[in-house]
């Protein structure tokens, strides 16, 4: 079972009130009630099948509930928003082949309207924030996994977004990679002050990262429960994984897979 936590109250800045969502005729989610803090980082886990990535598609507004709402500052979500970013796993497929690192970040910023001087000097401090300063003209083709999913990310930070949607974006990299990656997305979204939602697999992933994680149970996919993560921050690759109340709740979340499988 998954621990019992008490959760503080919250202003919801983003609310999933009673949402079901049925597509091609099979019922995906049901009966889903979820808020989230701004500024808050929640990681969203669940066996395979519970709508994990449906939860992201609802909040771009791409997708419309079948009954319930979305809703953001009390307003319902009804499309697309200029400061909603997301990052996919796929991050060679998500960057133009034809455009250089800093052509890909201008994408956004161009899309925005954002003056020629003004992209330039946003695309410098993004490159510098993600350690990409010394590969700005290299085109995507030239640069590693790790880097290509840094520049991924700084073209949805160039957006300033309010809401940055996250679709198990390091899982094909490796564990050191994925680790400095972490590092560097929990610091630059704190700075920013950004509500993340950020859909893994990975548990322990979610608990290094997350400020609560939202277990999902499937067929249909429902919220089995929220689980605050009580670790300090800021927080770190090894002494973190190594608190006690990690262990637990890594124990947790590994008897709540298991147990919900299919």
């Amino acid at each position: 079972m998954l621990p019992e936590k008490t959760l503080t109250p919250i202003t919801p800045f983003i609310s999933f009130h009673d949402v079901s969502l049925t597509l091609g005729g099979r019922q995906i989610l049901e009966h889903l009630n979820l808020d989230l803090r701004r500024g808050e980082f929640a990681c969203v886990i669940g066996p395979s099948g519970c709508g994990k990535t449906t939860l992201l598609r609802l909040l771009t507004g791409l997708v419309a509930p079948s009954s319930g709402s979305v809703l953001r500052e009390g307003a319902p979500v009804k499309g697309p928003a200029p400061d909603v970013a997301i990052v996919f796993q796929d991050y060679a497929r998500a960057l133009l082949p034809w455009r250089t690192v800093s052509g890909n970040i201008s994408l956004a910023l161009e899309a925005l309207g954002v003056s020629r001087a003004e992209r330039g000097e946003r695309i410098d401090e993004l490159l510098c924030k993600v350690g990409l300063s010394a590969h700005a003209e290299k085109y995507p083709v030239q640069l590693s996994g790790g880097m290509q999913q840094r520049v991924q990310i700084a073209r949805c930070l160039a957006q300033r977004p309010a809401v940055l949607l996250m679709d198990e974006p390091f899982g094909a990299l490796d564990a050191m990679t994925r680790q400095s990656l972490q590092d560097q997305l929990a610091e630059l979204t704190a700075e920013a002050g950004t509500t993340v939602l950020f859909v893994t697999h990975d548990l322990e992933e979610a608990i290094y990262l997350g400020d609560r994680v939202i277990a999902l149970q499937a067929n249909p996919g429902r919220l089995a429960s929220i689980i605050n993560v009580d670790l300090p921050r800021p927080r770190d690759q090894l002494s973190s994984r190594e608190h006690p109340a990690f262990l637990r709740l890594r124990r947790g979340l590994f008897d709540f897979i298991q147990g919900h499988e299919i």
